[in-house]
């Protein structure tokens, strides 16, 4: 996770302001949600071949 945010935060944050701009807020909530996307894909796969190794 910390590394996952260290990704997002150093592909979409220019400089650290007090506050998000457009741009910034949509990259980095594109950025999370594609983490989410990935760690779904990968925990469903496990599960798709811890159930075939008990069948």
């Amino acid at each position: 996770v910390h590394t996952f945010t260290d990704v997002c935060w150093d592909k979409c944050v220019d400089s650290p302001s007090s506050k998000l701009d457009y741009r910034t807020e949509t990259c980095l909530v594109n950025c999370v949600e594609r983490f989410i996307d990935t760690t779904l894909s990968i925990t469903n796969r496990f599960t798709q071949m811890v159930q075939k190794g008990t069948h």
